[in-house]
């Protein structure tokens, strides 16, 4: 069946799909009759989408008809759900029909369980800071997308530098490739040419770790001048200090197998867990326990509307208090 389901907060990455299947769907000579972009708050979004799924396209190509950040994976009427099922198995080959939804389908509702008998489904959910080893790979994946070499260090750096931003990522490697040329990307290059984002929150998640107050709140100022998402920050935060308290956790049980303490923290590359153990080696279980409750407060307290600033500032001092003991 030509109908689609993109979802995710990676924007980017779903715009670049989004294209994609356009170009293959459309021919250029006609794109401007058979493609249909349908924003949310259009009146009765849903019905004039699957109308227009079902209109024969004019002259060559296809049509594609695209539902924009839908809800219909996250509510659906009975009267919506009954036409659902009366169309959805009807689109034509000559229709492509695409929802996309910034929100994870909720799989109990019928909309949702209907569309994955029908649809493809395809997730662009931002990669977690913390998983390194998923990262290196992305790195790897859009650098053979867009045709540049690099070396292992060089993508172990670039994915510490860009985080999971998949925009500054392709921008990056694109200017890496008018750089270089014809040559590997080396490590050299990446930190001639790359600047360091996201990583940084990751960064400060090693300041707080370490006690280090003046270079924490630094770099809480750096993120915040760079408009990083305060709940982004918290995130990162609470995902590294989660891997660390299992990593404590692990090692005090008197675990020595690295591969079982990856699988507990949930790190891809065993190798890390070394340098993981180093990490954490002076700093308390009830510490690393310690942390995460305060975390969980900052969380709470932003999505309350506290003042982002001040709030991270305030948490960022307690957690470095905790973590020097």
């Amino acid at each position: 069946m030509p109908i689609y389901v993109y979802w995710g907060e990676d924007d980017f990455a779903i715009d670049r799909a989004v294209t994609a299947l356009r170009d293959r769907t459309l021919d250029p000579a006609w794109g401007s009759f058979n493609f249909d972009k349908i924003p949310p708050d259009s009146p009765e979004a849903t019905q004039q989408g699957l109308n227009q799924a079902m209109t024969p396209p004019f002259g060559g190509g296809g049509r594609f008809v695209w539902l924009q950040n839908t809800r219909l994976c996250q509510q659906c009427s009975a009267e919506l759900h009954a036409e659902l099922e009366r169309t959805l198995k009807a689109i034509p080959e000559t229709s492509v029909l695409l929802l996309t939804t910034r929100q994870k389908p909720d799989n109990r509702l019928k909309s949702t369980k209907l569309l994955k008998t029908v649809a493809q489904f395809q997730e662009f959910s931002a990669i977690p800071p913390w998983k390194t080893d998923l990262l290196e790979k992305r790195v790897r994946q859009v650098a053979k997308e867009v045709g540049v070499t690099l070396t292992e260090e060089a993508v172990a750096l670039l994915a510490e530098a860009v985080g999971n931003d998949t925009r500054q990522l392709f921008g990056e490697l694109e200017k890496l490739s008018l750089w270089v040329g014809e040559d590997n990307v080396t490590a050299a290059a990446v930190e001639q040419l790359v600047t360091a984002t996201t990583q940084n929150s990751l960064q400060l998640a090693k300041a707080i770790l370490d006690g280090r107050t003046d270079i924490a709140l630094g770099l809480v100022s750096e993120l915040v001048a760079r408009n990083e998402a305060p709940l982004r920050i918290v995130a990162t935060l609470t995902g590294q200090f989660r891997t660390w308290l299992w990593v404590k956790l692990m090692v005090e049980g008197r675990e020595r197998d690295e591969r079982a303490i990856a699988r507990a923290a949930e790190v891809g590359n065993p190798k890390r867990v070394y340098f993981l153990r180093r990490e954490v080696d002076r700093v308390g279980l009830g510490q690393l326990q310690q942390t995460l409750g305060v975390l969980l407060s900052l969380e709470f307290q932003l999505k309350r509307g506290a003042d982002p600033v001040a709030t991270l500032q305030m948490k960022v001092i307690e957690l470095c208090g905790i973590c020097r003991g």
